[in-house]
């Protein structure tokens, strides 16, 4: 299972590693740390050191009620930030986390590799065009609403079930647009509550019916400090445990803020799988 970014075949039969770098001031754990260039590549430099095979850059926050940012403001915190890390660090594998077209082909112009959409092309009618032009791989994630509106859609008959018929859609969608490399992710934490959360996470293994490569962001989310009773500062450990859980389910990327311990958890899941 491989993905073509720049030219380069990412396989993906080991796991690979996400770091995630959110330049808005609003993220729910992050928010507002990486504002200067100085912690930007401080951050790029720890991340790829310790492993990441990309770092997402989102500049608009997807967190549960964010506020909206027009599309210049986006274009703003994104694009100097793809150029800033080429120049210092110029075979990095940029995501950009976009749900706009037109950021997403500016993005890609500057040098990202990858786009990351938390609307699978729901909330921009020219996405899945501009990304099968692009010919660049696509994450796609399961949500519905948008941030401001989704934890009021959680009714599911049966979620699993839907989320598989919301990727099968997609991605016959997007095979039409001659979208090649697609990845697929549950999206916890929207639109799903916590005990949803962990149901979708008991039953990962059935998008593999799908038969693309699964992305399990569960970094630090609510879904773990909630059932904790601490903070997304504290939730670290439970991310880990549930990092080790999405591997045995079949993941293959993890997005995450902490790469070096997401790293070791896919160094010892692969000595679990193929020693």
């Amino acid at each position: 299972m491989t993905i073509n970014c720049k030219g380069q075949l990412i396989d993906l039969t080991s796991p690979k590693v996400m770091g995630i770098l959110n330049v808005t001031p609003d993220s729910f754990f992050d928010g507002g740390k990486y504002k200067d260039e100085s912690s930007i590549l401080n951050q790029i430099e720890t991340m790829l050191k310790d492993g990441a095979t990309f770092i997402d850059v989102g500049g608009y926050s997807s967190r549960p009620g964010a506020n909206d940012v027009n599309e210049d403001e986006e274009l703003n915190r994104v694009i100097p930030v793809i150029g800033l890390i080429l120049k210092h660090f110029p075979y990095t594998l940029i995501s950009v986390d976009t749900f706009r077209s037109e950021i997403a082909k500016k993005s890609i112009e500057a040098g990202a590799a990858l786009i990351n959409d938390i609307s699978a092309g729901k909330l921009d009618n020219n996405m899945l065009s501009t990304i099968g032009k692009l010919g660049v791989p696509y994450i796609m994630m399961h949500m519905k609403g948008n941030p401001k509106t989704m934890q009021q859609q959680t009714d599911y008959d049966d979620l699993t079930k839907e989320v598989i018929s919301y990727f099968a859609e997609c991605i016959a969608t997007a095979h039409i647009e001659k979208i090649n490399d697609i990845i697929i992710d549950p999206g916890f934490g929207f639109a799903k509550t916590v005990e949803q959360n962990y149901e979708l996470l008991s039953k990962l293994e059935l998008l593999q019916l799908t038969d693309k490569p699964i992305l399990a962001g569960v970094s630090r989310k609510s879904m773990i400090y909630k059932i904790l009773s601490t903070t997304s500062d504290n939730a670290l450990n439970g991310t880990t445990a549930l990092h080790m859980i999405a591997l045995q389910k079949g993941a293959k990327i993890l997005r995450v803020h902490d790469v070096k311990e997401a790293m070791e958890c896919v160094t010892l899941f692969n000595q679990l799988t193929y020693n």
